[in-house]
């Protein structure tokens, strides 16, 4: 016990330094390091091996609902930043210029891309000219820079990837309906891949995407009680279509202006996943994303027959399409077991001599550290099995963890207590500014979606009639 305690001890403890646990676990699994630039980060290859299941997993979803990918340039004039007012005036603080390339002043700046909406937006009006051209359904995979103050590996740096998908619609109606669907299309996402629970609702005004007429957003849980926006879906009107003139002509012989979504989720939801379900040992991979899906650990390994043993089940777990690794290092067991708990491998065979001679496998699950055995005549079926039982169990004890932590309040002192516990707090909302800017003042939090049911009576700051139910919380 004083070992595993001791390797540990390598990283801050979850509940009294969480921020510094993160951290920790980061760098000390190898998923990040810090870039040479502020605010950047070097994505290692355990951390890339998570975006590529993401992305692979996301982009069979897009496509089965009939989006394609495409890819537009980095470098936008910042004459298009400017045509659309409220997306300009949202994301100039943002922004990264460049004024000078080849030696020479740039005849006029260029910024480097925090979102693509004006470029795309750009190219949709040079492209669609009949109602014959729509839907245009886009989707693009690509890095993007905020130029942010406070930075953390993963939630929040200068330059992150993600995706951001770009639709044009003839009618409001199929435009609200695709925005809706792809949110749909990510909770089902959080769910399924990364075990993961979340909220979804519309934003308020203050919190929408700078440009958007609706946004709709997706929250989770994090360990510490904060939410993290883990994926947004916005509802475009016609703003950017007046700004870039995307028209069509209709059937009706009539030209107008189409309306337009996008949609996007990023680099975040790894941090997302590792701070909802990271315990004091580290990671815990929900199993659909995790680089590695089970590590053989051999046991007595200079024993005869045991690496072969191991070498035979590695291949087996392979072709059966499990992402599986040989640790056949010459560290102690103990140690091995303590590296990859800490790398948050979803399950860990142990094969010795007394297992192949019983023909079974010793199996410890990461997500309730439990020991057991399988036969090693149906590995394949087996470690596929309990991967799936893994990924269920760590979903519906996330569930559990979040539905406990969701309270209601009446006053501000009740939302003030709630939020200083931990807790997502659902009050009531006049629908005002002034009131949601009072919370923040007084509690440090901001609305993060409106809840599915108006419960709530009165407005937690004023008093008055409460318009909407709001879910508050702190959040990253």
């Amino acid at each position: 016990m004083a070992k595993e305690q001791q390797f540990v001890s390598q990283i801050a403890d979850i509940e009294s330094d969480f921020p510094q646990w993160y951290s920790d676990v980061v760098l000390k699994t190898k998923l990040v390091d810090y870039g040479p630039v502020k605010g950047t980060m070097v994505i290692r290859p355990y951390g890339y091996a998570i975006w590529e299941n993401i992305q692979k997993e996301l982009d069979k979803r897009f496509k089965e609902t009939g989006h394609e990918n495409a890819y537009f340039p980095l470098l936008i004039p910042m004459s298009f930043m400017t045509k659309e007012a409220e997306h300009v005036e949202g994301f100039a603080p943002e922004v990264a210029v460049v004024t000078h390339a080849g030696g020479e002043k740039l005849a006029e700046p260029l910024c480097i891309r925090p979102t693509s909406e004006t470029i795309i937006g750009t190219m949709y009006g040079k492209w669609i000219q009949s109602y014959r051209d729509l839907p245009v359904l886009m989707n693009q995979w690509a890095n993007v820079m905020r130029w942010e103050k406070t930075t953390r590996p993963f939630l929040r740096t200068s330059e992150f990837l993600w995706q951001e998908g770009h639709t044009v619609h003839a009618t409001e109606e199929e435009a609200m309906e695709e925005t809706m669907k792809m949110l749909s299309v990510y909770e089902e996402f959080a769910k399924t891949c990364l075990s993961m629970p979340v909220l979804t609702g519309r934003k308020t005004e203050k919190e929408k995407f700078a440009g958007a007429v609706a946004t709709f957003g997706m929250e989770a849980m994090m360990h510490d009680g904060k939410s993290l926006q883990a994926g947004t879906s916005h509802y475009l009107g016609q703003n950017f279509s007046k700004a870039f003139e995307i028209k069509f002509l209709d059937k009706d012989g009539v030209q107008k202006y189409a309306f337009t979504t996008s949609w996007g989720v990023s680099t975040r939801l790894i941090g997302a996943l590792i701070m909802t379900h990271g315990d004091q040992r580290g990671l815990v991979m929900p199993p659909v994303v995790a680089p590695v899906q089970a590590v053989i650990v051999p046991i007595a390994s200079k024993k005869e027959g045991v690496l072969e043993a191991c070498t035979a089940l590695k291949e087996r777990l392979q072709k059966a399409g499990v992402r599986v690794v040989l640790d056949d290092t010459d560290n102690s067991p103990g140690w091995k077991f303590n590296e990859w708990e800490m790398k948050g491998v979803p399950v860990r065979i142990e094969l010795g001599p007394r297992d192949i001679e019983a023909g079974k496998m010793t199996v410890c699950r990461r997500d309730t550290l439990e020991k057991g055995e399988l036969p090693l005549e149906n590995a394949e079926e087996g470690v596929r099995a309990l991967l799936h039982e893994i990924a269920e169990n760590m979903y519906a004890a996330a569930k559990k963890r979040m539905e406990q932590r969701i309270v209601d309040a009446v006053t501000l002192d009740e939302l003030l207590n709630g939020v200083n516990r931990g807790n997502f707090v659902r009050a009531g909302w006049c629908g005002c500014r002034e009131c949601e800017d009072k919370v923040k003042e007084f509690a440090q939090a901001t609305a993060r979606v409106y809840a599915k049911e108006d419960t709530a009576k009165t407005c937690v700051a004023c008093g008055k009639k409460s318009a909407h139910t709001i879910v508050f919380a702190r959040a990253y």
